[in-house]
């Protein structure tokens, strides 16, 4: 598997968390506890932090029921549609807007979008040509005609005292009294009663999101092109309700009517709409821990186990196409390795100028790649740096097939930097050509396999059946983190991690403390118990003993989080486990190796996880 190609970098990269004294290497070795978190946990915890009991929820375990024929999603749909944005309130009087040094009085709709702009004034965005003129332009078509004569020049545009308005606002939400608090979460919870369910077919199901996204600036990721426009409000007019033909139809806001009511039983939203800044549809859906996501991420994780069955044949076939006497066979050969051993994203066109320049395997373009072939044993290597999805920069050197370096330069003669590598492929060509290997095999199967195969091996590799839970959960994040590279999943590092980790080497200084003065107490009180074995004295030695060893297990969950702190600070562990990971691989290794599941997961994703949680045993591979 190509998991190994990283193991020498990660082993290189994991020690830079051995700078902490006490790491599993120093720390003693713990022996199983016959007091050892049950396997089998339930998916929501019994009590909350107070102690007080949750009344026990229903738990739909479709997993264990019939699928439907054909693409039928359901047979009953019952919900109240979206909440929309609130209407929006005029600014309070005594706050003014400048243009030109002059006080101006703006109409309610310029005055609306003029705040969206005040609200980032001291954010980076604001600093950018392109955020402002593209603000700037959409503010123009919302002002009346007398304003647009007036309101020519964005840098004669003074948004100051909107700007302080809205941080004392902020200020005040922060502040708010305990009363206050407990008001708002009531009426939010009531609102999530209301809107935040659906029935479906007997059962109540959880929406995922139910809030319609209010107004507001378009950022994009990285340097979007169109960052600044003004996202517009969206009106029921603009919404297409699904539900049952049977099922109560959901009113719309008084005043207005839906764009389209719909009965479609094959697909899996509860209504839709499309954004004005990309042209993109927008879904209601349910919660992740829905039956319907639910049922996708098995059959997902499904396929993806299936190519295991056939994976040594599809890349038997795409090494012999390396050699082909066709052009677009060499390119979808060459594309295929790469996304098979790097797990690069597959790319998908997109329109110039549409969206920021990101880039998947088959849009790579000449000056996304360098090769080198030099005479000191590293050969054949391809350096690649590109920006990926969501704008993540991807940047690896690896050695290659020699077939593959060679088609690699072939692909590139003549070209210009700018000009496509694979020009004879895109990823409609590709997944055709990956369906007629695989029954819905796709680029993104075969990452997922990579990924929950890395996983799988990494466990196996990783996990000391001697090591007490916290130093089996640093196992489990070294793992995931090997996935994590694999997969390009990067984050930056938090603002605040330097603080973050004096603070915590500042508890383990405290706590070494601690344990070499309870050492020397022990030490003590064995020495008296030995002289004199009396009840009282064995009674202070067991006692010691005991507190000796508390603190020497407290001391070591420290260090360990120290470890896996520091090796994760740019690496993003959620990503690949929400999303790439058969949860069931981490399900048979908190039931084989006694770790509790809420240590792997937490409260909502167990619940997206029921199903594995109740399918998985401690014996599953994937």
């Amino acid at each position: 598997m190509f998991c190994f190609l990283f193991r020498g970098n990660n082993q290189m990269k994991m020690t830079q968390g051995r700078l902490f004294a006490g790491l599993i290497l120093h720390t003693k070795k713990k022996k199983k506890s016959k007091t050892a978190a049950k396997t089998t946990i339930p998916t929501s915890s019994p009590t909350t932090k107070k102690g007080a009991k949750e009344e026990p929820q229903e738990v739909w375990k479709w997993w264990e029921e019939e699928k439907a024929e054909g693409g039928v999603k359901w047979t009953f749909l019952e919900h109240k549609g979206p909440v929309f944005a609130p209407k929006y309130e005029p600014l309070p009087d005594e706050i003014k807007f400048y243009y030109d040094g002059k006080v101006m009085r703006l109409s309610e709709e310029t005055e609306e979008v003029a705040t969206f702009y005040a609200k980032m004034l001291d954010h980076d965005y604001t600093t950018k040509e392109v955020f402002n003129n593209n603000f700037f332009k959409d503010w123009r078509k919302v002002m009346t005609p007398e304003e647009k004569k007036k309101i020519k020049d964005l840098k004669k545009c003074n948004f100051r005292d909107m700007c302080e308005y809205f941080k004392q606002e902020s200020e005040k939400r922060k502040n708010r009294s305990k009363e206050e608090k407990l008001k708002l979460k009531e009426e939010n919870a009531a609102k999530q009663e209301e809107y935040g369910f659906c029935i479906m077919d007997g059962h109540r199901e959880k929406i995922g999101n139910f809030r319609i996204e209010p107004p507001s600036l378009f950022r994009g990721r990285g340097e979007h092109p169109k960052q600044g426009m003004l996202k517009r409000r969206v009106q029921p007019e603009d919404v297409i309700i699904n539900c049952s033909k049977d099922s109560k139809i959901p009113e719309p806001l008084k005043g207005h009517k839906w764009k389209k009511v719909q009965h479609d039983n094959e697909v899996t939203w509860l209504a839709s709409w499309t954004e004005n800044i990309q042209g993109q549809i927008k879904y209601m859906m349910l919660n992740p821990s829905s039956r319907l996501k639910g049922e996708m991420d098995w059959k997902k994780y499904e396929t993806a186990r299936c190519l295991h069955k056939c994976v040594d044949k599809i890349r038997a076939n795409y090494q012999e196409d390396w050699t082909s006497n066709e052009m677009r066979v060499r390119q979808r050969a060459v594309a295929m390795y790469l996304i098979d051993k790097l797990a690069l994203r597959a790319g998908n066109e997109k329109e110039e100028g549409e969206t920021a320049d990101t880039v998947g395997c088959c849009s790579l373009r000449v000056e996304h790649i360098s090769l080198h072939n030099e005479k000191d044993g590293k050969s054949n290597v391809v350096e690649f740096d590109f920006l990926g999805k969501d704008c993540i920069r991807y940047q690896n050197a690896v050695p290659v097939e020699e077939q593959v370096f060679k088609n690699l330069q072939m692909f590139m003669e003549n070209k210009a930097p700018g000009d496509d590598l694979f020009d004879r492929l895109n990823t409609t060509i590709l997944n055709k050509h990956l369906q007629e290997l695989m029954e819905g095999l796709t680029a993104k199967v075969i990452r997922t396999y990579n990924a929950s195969r890395t996983l799988q091996e990494q466990l196996d590799l990783m996990t000391n059946d001697d090591d007490a839970v916290p130093a089996k959960m640093l196992s489990y994040n070294r793992a995931n983190w090997a996935v994590a590279i694999l997969c390009n999943h990067q984050r930056a590092a938090p603002k605040n991690f330097s603080k973050q980790m004096e603070n915590l080497m500042s508890k383990i200084k405290d706590k070494r403390g601690q344990v070499k003065e309870a050492k020397k107490q022990l030490k003590e009180a064995k020495a008296a118990f030995k002289s004199e074995k009396t009840q009282k004295n064995k009674m202070v030695y067991e006692k010691k003993k005991m507190a000796y060893k508390r603190l020497e297990e407290q001391l070591t969950k420290l260090e360990v989080q120290a470890t896996n702190k520091e090796e994760n600070k740019e690496i993003a562990l959620g990503t690949s486990k929400l999303n790439y990971l058969d949860p069931r691989i981490s399900v048979a290794w908190c039931k084989k190796w006694e770790v509790p599941i809420e240590k792997v997961y937490n409260k909502t994703q167990r619940e997206k996880f029921r199903w594995a949680i109740d399918m998985a045993t401690a014996d599953f591979r994937f």
